[in-house]
């Protein structure tokens, strides 16, 4: 199945959490923290600005970046969980 956010929206899948610390501890599922980090796999075509027409956006699909810790609404979608948000939501991109 396909997914095409509307306006300024955008879908992100996050990047898997980490099962071992950098001090060699391996963390169980109730202790992994949910990152903060993760990769476009689509793009909206742009909010409607106040002259009517529709803006850009500075995203793009594959895209690697990074997000704010409440960000988007969490959905499942062909047995993947996906975070449907703003572009406003994304702090940075890594390159």
């Amino acid at each position: 199945m396909a997914i095409q956010p509307l306006s300024d929206k955008i879908v992100v899948k996050r990047l898997e959490a980490a099962e071992v610390t950098k001090g060699g501890i391996v963390l169980p599922d109730s202790a992994k923290e949910k990152p903060k980090e993760g990769k476009i796999v689509a793009v909206g075509p742009g909010k409607i600005t106040d002259n009517g027409k529709r803006g850009t956006m500075q995203l793009k699909k594959g895209d690697r970046v990074l997000f704010t810790s409440y960000a988007g609404t969490e959905v499942k979608i062909d047995g993947d969980e996906l975070l449907i948000m703003s572009e406003d939501d994304v702090l940075a991109v890594v390159e």
